[in-house]
């Protein structure tokens, strides 16, 4: 008898519909799976065959063949342990089920009972999009696969459990929790803005990058408050839609880094990884590639503090995410895309000891050092940065002085105003904020009234701005117009915009 049952393979971020097929026929008694499995799918035959006996029901001693479709596709992990579980009971009449409307995803332990596995959302996603009804997942995964609409989710247990469902004798009954989407759900952030003492240009300018979703560069020496103000640069973001949620939380799926009590991201994500993280735990990839740092700030902040000790070759890789918002890893294989619309904050001293300029610290390095230093940034990507900003030393009576600075969520406000007004300007396209303009979009957003226009061409002049540069300027004034509420350009606002674009390292 030949059984059917429906499962799922991850390729990348995406989900692939896989069809378990299998037949038990007269010959030597044997499992024999098919259709490109590695060696965790290979070894699910022994752990299969222990879960159905200690689950109660009987192992056919007979030739059992496993077929996993499409047979080009490389199939990896444990996710088929309960397709292949089930297969074999209704193919050898132990239960009947109609399989065509459900999806089976799970690892099973020896005794029978039912793993977490990673990548579930994505998983229900695909389910949903192929129009099966019920998706059977792993008691600690429901409530990540209940987030998608339109499915009845089933949690497992154990097999036995899900025997006793199909021979109707005890009914297991559909996830039934709430996503939890309120705004309080976003609070509880202890990096606020009104933390950070002085530093008042630094906050502005956060607030223009956090209105536009521009990128940053501060430079400083040590104990300058470049990392909390990279921090808060999170706590003054746009709260995430529930669409954006949704895709970042497939990002973190697929990473195992869900949480199995609140499996929703509902928070901007962000990441500070060291200097020392390799190129693949940067950019992603492996034998098997998998998303890295930049992939998992999808949506949020990416934090790269001591900015010129990353390996040179992680740092160039950041080129096509800064313009694509995207990042494509290619392996023999094949080649994978994940997503990366990020805001790149990146925070530097000025020179080796920290202390290059500073007013009260002498600097012990030579020049040839710190022009040395400062050129582990190439050009290529410091053109690709927005913002330049100077961090200066606090002094004692910023430090010490009382009173209450603004709050994150009286600048959220403003930034939450601007971001809407480019979701209107951009409505029915793919942009969401400033920062992805193209040049078309510069062109038709983008209006400067003549004495900002006679301002950007001297600004043009000294500056020697390249064409890329020169967009991004007027993408910056565009935002401090938005949050300015100004239709056009202005020359206070050019002015703004080329402020930040003074660069405050050699290049």
């Amino acid at each position: 008898m030949l059984a059917r049952i429906n499962t799922a393979a991850m390729v990348g971020l995406d989900a692939r519909m896989v069809e378990v097929e299998v037949d038990i026929s007269p010959g030597l008694p044997g499992t024999l799976i098919v259709g490109l499995p590695d060696a965790a799918v290979k070894e699910a035959r022994d752990r299969v065959r222990a879960a159905v006996r200690n689950s109660g029901c009987s192992f056919p001693m007979r030739r059992i063949t496993v077929n996993l479709a499409p047979a080009d596709l490389k199939k990896i992990g444990p996710t088929y342990d309960l397709p292949i579980a089930i297969g074999i009971l209704a193919s050898s009449g132990q239960i009947n089920i109609d399989s065509s409307s459900a999806l089976f995803l799970g690892e099973l332990s020896l005794d029978g009972s039912v793993r977490h596995l990673n990548g579930i959302l994505p998983m229900a996603a695909m389910a949903r999009e192929k129009g099966i009804a019920s998706v059977y997942v792993p008691a600690e995964d429901a409530g990540e696969a209940a987030l998608i609409e339109g499915i009845q989710v089933y949690p497992v247990i154990a097999l036995g459990q899900l025997v006793s469902h199909f021979r109707g004798e005890q009914d297991i009954q559909p996830y039934s929790g709430k996503v939890c989407w309120e705004d309080s759900c976003q609070s509880g952030q202890q990096d606020d803005l009104s933390l950070v003492k002085g530093q008042e240009h630094a906050k502005r300018a956060l607030e223009v990058a956090a209105a536009g979703g521009h990128n940053v560069l501060m430079v400083g020496p040590p104990g300058s408050g470049k990392t909390m103000l990279a921090r808060a640069l999170a706590n003054i973001l746009p709260v995430l839609s529930l669409t954006e949620a949704i895709e970042v939380t497939k990002i973190y799926s697929v990473s195992g880094l869900t949480s199995r009590d609140a499996p929703l991201i509902n928070r901007r994500p962000f990441r500070a990884p060291h200097y020392s993280t390799s190129h693949a735990g940067l950019v992603g990839g492996g034998r098997l590639p998998h998303p890295g740092e930049i992939s998992l700030s999808h949506r949020g902040v990416l934090f790269l503090d001591e900015f010129p000790e990353f390996n040179h070759m992680a740092l160039e890789s950041l080129r096509q995410p800064l313009e694509d918002r995207v990042i494509t890893i290619s392996r023999a294989e094949g080649s994978l895309t994940f997503p990366a619309n990020f805001i790149l904050v990146a925070a530097m001293n000025p020179c080796p000891c920290g202390y290059y300029g500073d007013a009260v610290r002498e600097c012990k390095c030579s020049s040839t050092v710190v022009t040395r230093y400062q050129k582990r940034i190439s050009g290529p990507l410091m053109d690709r940065i927005d913002i330049y900003l100077d961090i200066p030393r606090i002094d004692y009576d910023k430090l010490t002085d009382d009173r209450q600075s603004e709050l994150s969520k009286n600048v959220r406000q403003r930034v939450q105003a601007a971001r809407q007004i480019q979701l209107e300007r951009f409505r029915g396209s793919a942009l969401t904020d400033n920062a992805d303009m193209t040049a078309l979009e510069i062109r038709q957003h983008c209006k400067v009234d003549p004495p900002a226009q006679s301002l950007l061409k001297t600004a043009m002049k000294q500056i020697h701005f390249t064409a890329r540069a020169f967009h991004r300027t007027l993408k910056l004034a565009r935002t401090v117009a938005d949050l300015d509420g100004s239709p056009i350009i202005r020359t206070n606002h050019l002015a703004e915009a080329l402020q930040y674009r003074q660069r405050n390292i050699n290049q």
